[in-house]
């Protein structure tokens, strides 16, 4: 088993507000790349990209990727959970809103809240823990709330509401998985491999099974994009995620990702020209204060 941490340092505090970052910056990427190429090619090729950069760099460093570990079973439900949460986002995201959209996919800490005292008893969550998580819920949700509660215009709402949800429930279950089984004393490398791949193969054959165009001729803007979400977030940031989760408490790692969203907010605002208002400076120190209280050092040692 990999040396655990039961608290997070400053060098996972630092790593996970870049990764909160970059997912932020990605989310912004992945909407504008909407106009160029449809969702599912572009979530299939950014995992096979990233799932070919990914081998060679642990080739590179001699990191062993197809020997007989045991680690194939949780791999490949891994991989599958990781390319059905981007089919409920992409999919979702045709009938109900993208505020709704965040809100209800950032359930997904709370799934892995529930889960993880299940795998390991360390992990769960005292009272102040588990306020400090809705906390942080409710910064996002308010954050969101103007374009939470405008609906959509389309009559399916609700079945977009539905694939939002369960895309949070398939991230968290992507997580739970990889500590209940071999894959949690696998490399970063191998772990990640198994979900680009799976995932990869699996949005591309949905992208062909959905009649989705995929354009011959690429603009320098695509290119670039594409690039970003492929190398930056998919390969590297990705790689640092899932070693973080083989080292770190998968239940505090998790609350971070809240400050996902709210960082796409300030991508906007700085890349789109977006106003900050005074709700979303709001929502952040709402934020901070509800992760603070989640990574606060535990009293009860024993739980």
């Amino acid at each position: 088993m990999p040396d655990r941490k039961t608290e997070l340092d400053r060098f996972a505090v630092t790593c996970l507000l870049l990764c909160c970052m970059l997912w932020g910056l990605n989310q912004v990427a992945a909407k504008a790349g909407l106009s160029e190429i449809g969702p599912l090619w572009q979530a299939g090729l950014r995992s096979l990209g990233a799932a070919a950069l990914v081998g060679l760099w642990a080739l590179w460093r001699g990191i062993p990727l197809f020997g007989r570990d045991g680690t194939l079973p949780g791999g490949l439900l891994t991989g599958t959970l990781f390319g059905l949460e981007f089919a409920c986002i992409f999919l979702g995201l045709q009938y109900t809103s993208a505020s709704r959209m965040v809100v209800f996919l950032y359930l997904s800490p709370f799934v892995v809240a529930l889960g993880m005292p299940f795998i390991a008893r360390s992990e769960r969550l005292n009272l102040r823990q588990i306020g400090g998580l809705l906390l942080a819920f409710a910064a996002v949700a308010w954050a969101f709330a103007e374009g939470f509660g405008q609906r959509s215009g389309a009559p399916l709402q609700w079945l977009g509401d539905g694939l939002s949800v369960l895309a949070a429930v398939f991230w968290a279950g992507t997580t739970l998985c990889i500590r209940a089984s071999r894959l949690s004393s696998a490399s970063a490398e191998k772990t990640l491999l198994y979900q680009l791949g799976v995932s990869g193969l699996g949005l591309c054959a949905g992208a062909l099974l959905m009649g989705e165009a995929l354009p011959l001729a690429w603009s320098a803007r695509l290119g670039g994009l594409m690039f970003f979400q492929t190398v930056i977030v998919s390969a590297f940031s990705y790689l640092l995620w899932f070693w973080m989760i083989r080292h770190y408490p998968a239940t505090r790692l998790a609350s971070f990702t809240l400050a996902t969203p709210l960082f796409g907010l300030l991508a906007g605002a700085w890349l789109l020209g977006e106003p900050i208002t005074p709700r979303l400076w709001l929502a952040l120190l709402a934020l901070a204060a509800g992760v603070a209280l989640v990574n606060g050092r535990r009293s009860d040692t024993k739980a």
